[in-house]
């Protein structure tokens, strides 16, 4: 921000002051040093807003006394005059918010673009594995069996890595997970672990 942007935008804050009531005409508003501290600038840009001012004949500055308002219409008449400008502090602000919520979606972004790679990766990896989803009906043998009682990667070759149940998905579900009706598996194993799969789970039960 450039020095003459910086002294205009306090000049016109101290106007908001006045005109808000803040400062009231016939009041002293502080020292130059004092001001220096509360906008985090320079005396010399102070000095230069004051200036300002007292060239609108808002405020008098007088050796020893410090500024002094002198009119709250003609501060008035200055911000309306510079209806356009918004004060430098409060943008200021306003890019810093900005910044941090940049900050934030660009961390979110990282993660959810990582778990992406990550997630074609897993893909790329199972491709040679043939992932096949395979339902299982209400006639098989395999309802109400676990995993490994059907011996299912010795009579398929396949490796079971998901079971989806209603909305429920469970990853890499354990050898002790009984098989129900209407389950749909995921199985991963070589071109031909679809039909072996598929033949196995659904050949009807004996009973």
């Amino acid at each position: 921000m450039q020095e003459i942007a910086g002294y205009k935008a306090i000049a016109l804050d101290i106007a908001h002051r006045i005109v808000s009531g803040e400062f009231t005409v016939n009041t002293t508003i502080s020292g130059r040093s004092l001001l220096a501290s509360h906008y985090h600038v320079s005396p010399e840009t102070i000095r230069k807003a004051v200036a300002l001012l007292n060239d609108e004949n808002i405020v008098s500055v007088s050796q020893g006394k410090g500024v002094t308002v002198t009119s709250d219409m003609h501060a008035h008449d200055y911000i309306t005059k510079n209806n356009y400008m918004k004060s430098v502090y409060s943008l200021k602000q306003d890019l810093e918010l900005l910044l941090q919520e940049k900050k934030s979606i660009d961390h979110k972004f990282e993660v959810v673009l990582k778990e992406i790679i990550d997630f074609s990766d897993r893909l790329q990896n199972l491709k040679a594995y043939h992932p096949v989803e395979i339902k299982v009906n209400g006639s098989s043998h395999a309802v109400g069996q676990s995993i490994s009682k059907l011996q299912f990667w010795q009579k398929t070759g396949g490796t079971i890595v998901a079971l989806r149940r209603g909305t429920q998905v469970t990853i890499s579900p354990g050898p002790h997970v009984i098989l129900q009706e209407n389950d749909v598996i995921v199985v991963v194993g070589d071109g031909q672990v679809f039909q072996r799969t598929v033949d196995f789970v659904n050949s009807e039960s004996k009973k």
